[in-house]
């Protein structure tokens, strides 16, 4: 589907962000200690890419089920069975939690670009307001993989 393609090719440019963030997180240690030098900017573009990782890839992740998942009785339980409680924990948690953030999320990041929101550290990065747009979009990314995994579901429960 082209949804899931889309979003896998995201996950995919996004996962570049995490050899990059250990390029920076070298770059960063061998500063430091090598020459006694400290860039806010860099500590701060170290955090930035972190949560770009971690929002931009969750809707990757949830594609290829390889979220967490507390195991207890899900093992145990038949095809039809995960299937049941996927569709459940997608309808019951995943969808209203994402959208809530998604909608709750819009004035903080509009907000943001009102104001041309930057570091209040000195040296910081300047247009914070780009970071904070990853958060809408984040959500979106995961409330579209959460509809598409409920789509499979029914469409596995009702062939099955």
């Amino acid at each position: 589907m082209l949804l899931e393609k889309i979003i896998k090719k995201i996950g995919d440019t996004c996962s570049w962000l995490s050899f990059m963030l250990v390029i920076l997180i070298s770059l960063d240690v061998f500063l430091r200690y090598v020459f006694n030098f400290s860039s806010a900017s860099l500590y701060e573009l170290e955090w930035h890419m972190f949560a770009m990782i971690f929002l931009i890839g969750s809707s990757l992740t949830l594609q290829r089920d390889e979220h967490v998942r507390v195991d207890v009785f899900y093992n145990k339980f038949s095809d039809r069975g995960k299937e049941i409680i996927n569709l459940i924990g997608n309808l019951i948690f995943l969808l209203p939690f994402c959208i809530i953030i998604f909608y709750t999320s819009i004035p903080f990041v509009e907000d943001s670009y009102n104001i041309l929101e930057s570091s209040p550290d000195p040296g910081g990065l300047p247009f914070r307001f780009i970071i904070k747009s990853i958060i809408p979009i984040s959500f979106l990314l995961l409330v579209t993989q959460g509809l598409l995994n409920i789509f499979k579901n029914l469409k596995k429960l009702s062939d099955g």
